[in-house]
């Protein structure tokens, strides 16, 4: 009865879900970015698994970390880190101004800021045009805060 139920949730709600501030975090968790090192796409230059023994509660979400050092970074300058548009596909937001989940595996760093997309289909069309899509995204997202 339990999984029905969720199963109709589902349906019912849409495919995304998000913490109170517009935190991308998945249906069944509170995790930030499912669980990757935001602070790692900028010193590793690539996608890590956080650790839940290093989790810091953020906005609403647990965000993970795959060492202290990186948890240090983010606590202290967290809107440098944290991923533009809430965590959620960034290309989404620019074309259709939905919030669907950005994957933390399809992701670039453009101008110091992260940004996630949906997968790699929608990555490749947000490559084109990076810089048009972020002035579209920066202009919706605002507008999407209010819905």
């Amino acid at each position: 009865m339990a999984r029905l139920i969720g199963v109709i949730m589902l349906l019912f709600l849409g495919s995304t879900a998000w913490a109170g501030n517009d935190i991308y975090t998945g249906w069944f968790s509170n995790k930030a970015v499912s669980g990757y090192d935001t602070v790692a796409y900028f010193t590793e230059s690539k996608a890590v698994k956080g650790n839940a023994k290093f989790k810091f509660k953020y906005l609403d979400a647990e965000w993970y970390f795959n060492s202290d050092e990186n948890l240090e970074l983010f606590k202290n300058n967290p809107d440098k880190y944290r991923p533009q548009y809430g965590g959620f596909c960034a290309w989404a937001v620019a074309t259709k101004k939905q919030r669907a989940p950005g994957d933390p595996n399809y992701w670039k760093i453009v101008d110091g800021k992260l940004y996630l997309n949906y997968d790699n289909s929608v990555q490749k069309q947000w490559l084109e045009d990076i810089p048009g899509f972020i002035r579209k995204a920066d202009e919706n997202w605002p507008k999407m805060l209010d819905q």
